[in-house]
């Protein structure tokens, strides 16, 4: 395929946006080229600036769960901004969508809208810490939770070291109170406990991980973590961004029943449009201000185009819960298709999916954690990456990023996926 006018468009962008990006993981550093520019997409492709057509695999990382200018999302982003795109105010349409998001989502009483999935996790620990009078926080090696500067932290030298700062900015007091442990690891996460008694808010954690690839928890991880921090007066926090109304109705609480305290949101939440959320049972949430001491706001949360967009969204997914069975079964269809053609040409690989999510390694060891992630062979992934998108299939990227499958994919999309798979496989 070619691509001039994308690298026209990059070379012009560089000058005036840092990286050519305003998001890192789009400048294909890790798999080297040019990124590539969309001009349109619709259902379950995309069309870039050189007129290329792309069979979608990232989705806008995860809201497009029923593919591209999903017609009731658009319509009613347009009839609600003939009536005016932002007001500073209540609206009623904010209202609409709390109570069909408290709806859908066990264990919640109540919800708040923000413009991010950072901006949810970010103000779900504030909210954690603002609760329990506790300022240390647990989250996990390779599950990221936005660019909160609690959150870029990398880990120590020993389990139950301090984490120390992973971007320039983050002040080491800032990394002192994030505890890192390993995912899928209960005597990890234990061990972090016993050496910060009583000094623990909360532990933060995507129930399914999506940025080191796709990683299911094992079975009883999640219910470990339940348990211990009900027995230390500690608050889970599921960062439900990804798998928040993709993986089922009520996410992966409802998928998998284990209940969080705080749960946050985004992504689908949205529509396709900012928006992120967090929200918990009512106790903790009447500690947001104005009831609460626990401050935050945003001017533009609440923002009417972004509710009414989600809104729709939400409509549809609560109305048609069967929605969840087809995706899985698509997703489970590639798994299979793709492990046919990578066995039949001898390469080595391991498959994560759970739902609609799904992610090829370049190793032939379980991915659990970030640690076995890591281990992949990220020169032959670059060449797969490549490889299809010259067959016009658009995969993240990124070794260490899910694929998300949309409703609006056709059994066709997905046959002519394997096929150029099979394809890129005798080059690899």
């Amino acid at each position: 395929m070619l691509y001039k006018r994308s690298s026209q468009l990059f070379a012009e962008a560089e000058k005036v946006i840092p990286g050519g990006v305003n998001s890192p993981v789009r400048a294909f550093k890790a798999v080297g080229g040019t990124p590539i520019f969309v001009k349109s997409a619709k259902g379950a492709y995309m069309y870039d600036e050189d007129g290329n057509r792309l069979i979608d695999y990232i989705n806008s990382w995860g809201p497009m769960v029923l593919g591209h200018a999903y017609e009731p999302v658009v319509s009613a982003v347009i009839e609600k901004a003939k009536l005016g795109t932002s007001f500073g105010m209540p609206t009623e349409l904010e209202t609409q969508i709390a109570a069909l998001a408290v709806a859908m989502v066990p264990n919640i009483d109540k919800i708040r809208f923000v413009n991010s999935g950072t901006e949810a996790c970010m103000s779900a620990v504030r909210l954690a810490r603002g609760f329990t009078k506790k300022d240390k926080i647990i989250k996990f090696a390779g599950c990221y939770h936005g660019h909160s500067d609690s959150f870029l932290i990398q880990a120590g030298s020993g389990a139950i070291t301090f984490g120390s700062p992973n971007s320039p900015g983050v002040t080491a007091g800032t990394a002192k109170d994030t505890l890192l442990a390993t995912y899928n690891d209960l005597d990890n996460v234990a061990a972090l406990i016993e050496a910060n008694k009583n000094e623990i808010a909360a532990i933060i954690v995507e129930p399914v991980a999506g940025n080191m690839g796709c990683i299911p928890p094992n079975k009883g991880f999640l219910e470990g973590l339940r348990q211990m921090c009900t027995d230390n007066g500690i608050l889970l926090i599921f960062d439900e961004v990804m798998t928040g109304f993709r993986l089922a109705r009520g996410g992966v609480q409802e998928l998998l029943n284990i209940k969080a305290d705080i749960v946050c949101f985004g992504k689908v939440i949205g529509g396709g449009l900012p928006v992120g959320a967090f929200a918990a049972r009512e106790e903790i949430m009447n500690y947001l201000a104005p009831l609460g001491p626990v401050y935050q706001a945003g001017t533009l949360s609440g923002n009417p185009l972004a509710m009414a967009a989600g809104l729709a969204m939400l409509q549809a997914l609560d109305s048609n819960p069967t929605i969840f069975k087809r995706l899985e079964d698509k997703t489970a269809y590639l798994h299979a298709g793709i492990d046919r053609v990578l066995k039949a040409h001898n390469i080595v690989f391991t498959i994560n999916r759970i739902g609609s999510m799904i992610s090829v390694h370049f190793d032939s060891n379980p991915v659990t954690d970030f640690k076995s992630a890591a281990k992949g062979d990220n020169e032959r992934f670059k060449k797969f990456f490549h490889g299809l998108l010259n067959e016009g299939v658009y995969i993240a990227p990124s070794a260490y990023e899910t694929w998300f499958i949309t409703d609006a994919l056709s059994y066709e999309d997905l046959d002519f996926t394997i096929a150029a798979i099979n394809k890129v496989a005798q080059t690899l």
